[in-house]
């Protein structure tokens, strides 16, 4: 029983505090321009309906079941596993599933990290003013410039690694919770700036329109498996994240309910960022791109064609920054939680070794971009891509796909019960959804991720 279990590392002050913290993982560099550019491509509100519907039967059940997972372990992902194997005695097999979560979120953090590295560049560029006045192709030279700099990303990578390990080396009250008390607040505050700004733009019906208008015939297949697969990942299932946050989370809060609150507020997040980013978008005529072009390349266009450009470009990047930050954090977390419990180190070295680990193999992702360009590893695929592939496709589907099983079929009833705190109907909707549909939800996910299903 959880209430026999102690982490060893504490916990949240509150529940209120872990919706912060697991938000901040869940909200990252995708919910800013990937959300909003699948919404507007594929039939602006048709996706956003297919994606909150799928947010309800796959993404919020299989977050439901992770945190419960973690909240009965106690643990690092690794030895909850461990733990919850022993307990009722299961096949020793499921210990993967902690040791691939940890796995995961290590490799994320290793590109990640370069990818946050480029946001940091860009906030003192907007601060500078370098975006003023700039045409398409300075500010696609300025992009090229520093992707294709191995040096510049080599500082920009190790900054941002240091300043993560900063925070978990100080714990989960005085580290991770102090964190997310100031910047979840100041991200919704930047965002909420922005999107005050962007509705007094003469663009803000057309990105609206763009983001959110029905339009069903644009909507494919592809579409619909993209807002599945949208759904899934958005919520930072399946990399251990989760599972370590929901450990430290008190006895007495309610997990669906919190799981809820999460799900809603990364929702938020990523609605208001396409309102804030396609009004400004069409405003100044340009194109709504898609990828890192569009926050790289695109957005610094409009920065720099519009009054007070400098001052909201700066906030902008500081926001991307802030959601990286958050999301970085809580991706160090499973391995030094194991550290500590299994080396008996202390938060400041396990935090050291973690990130240092991670620094090094981000390495990889830094030349990957530049003097090792053409250097394919994998079908094609440098370090970068590799890592991207192996993470997103692979090893966070088949993750999320072993929790809900696990959860749902593996687990005694009675624990799964006790944890969750549903009765009557409302745990048997969602125990039939983390049984049987959520489990052929991630599936597909799964084979429309590795390309045996769908375009």
């Amino acid at each position: 029983m959880s209430a026999q279990r102690t982490s060893y590392h504490g916990q949240w002050s509150s529940r209120w505090i872990f919706i912060m913290a697991a938000t901040g993982s869940a909200v990252g560099l995708g919910n800013i321009w990937k959300f909003p550019y699948m919404a507007g491509e594929n039939g602006g509100g048709a996706f956003v309906l297919v994606y909150l519907a799928c947010i309800a039967t796959i993404g919020l059940p299989v977050m439901i079941g992770e945190i419960l997972i973690g909240r009965r372990g106690r643990q690092s992902p690794i030895n909850t596993m461990r733990a919850l194997v022993a307990d009722g005695s299961h096949w020793a097999g499921w210990r993967f599933v902690g040791w691939l979560g940890v796995l995961a979120g290590f490799l994320i953090l290793s590109f990640y990290s370069v990818v946050a590295g480029w946001s940091l560049s860009y906030v003192g560029e907007a601060a500078s003013g370098a975006f003023v006045g700039a045409d398409s192709a300075t500010i696609t030279a300025l992009f090229n410039d520093l992707k294709g700099d191995p040096w510049r990303l080599l500082f920009w990578h190790t900054l941002f690694m240091v300043l993560t390990i900063g925070v978990v080396a100080r714990g989960v009250q005085s580290g991770l919770e102090q964190a997310v008390r100031y910047l979840m607040p100041a991200l919704f505050l930047l965002l909420v700036v922005l999107t005050g700004y962007a509705m007094q733009s003469s663009g803000f019906d057309e990105g609206l329109a763009f983001l959110l208008r029905p339009d069903f015939g644009a909507l494919s297949a592809d579409g619909i498996l993209a807002a599945m697969g949208q759904a899934f990942f958005t919520l930072s299932l399946g990399m251990g994240a989760i599972m370590v946050y929901g450990s430290y989370l008190p006895g007495d809060a309610s997990i669906p309910r919190t799981a809820a609150t999460i799900a809603l507020m990364d929702t938020t997040v990523a609605l208001l960022a396409g309102i804030a980013i396609f009004p400004l978008v069409f405003t100044h005529g340009l194109s709504p791109g898609s990828g890192p072009g569009l926050i790289f390349e695109t957005l610094p266009l409009a920065f720099g064609a519009m009054p007070g450009g400098v001052f909201f470009g700066t906030l902008f990047f500081l926001l991307l920054v802030f959601a990286a930050w958050t999301s970085a954090i809580s991706l160090i977390e499973p391995m030094v939680a194991y550290l500590v419990e299994n080396r008996d180190w202390g938060r400041v070295p396990a935090a050291v070794a973690s990130g240092g680990a991670a620094w090094v193999v981000g390495l990889g992702s830094v030349v990957s971009l530049n003097v090792a360009s053409g250097f394919d590893i994998f079908f094609g695929l440098t370090w970068f891509g590799f890592a991207d592939y192996l993470t997103s496709n692979i090893m966070l589907p088949l993750g999320g796909l072993l929790i809900a099983i696990f959860a749902g079929w593996v687990m005694p009833r009675s624990a799964v019960m006790e944890e969750v705190g549903l009765t009557g109907l409302l745990f048997r909707v969602w125990y039939g959804l983390i049984r049987y549909i959520t489990p052929v939800g991630v599936g597909i996910i799964f084979l429309h991720a590795t390309g045996l299903i769908g375009g």
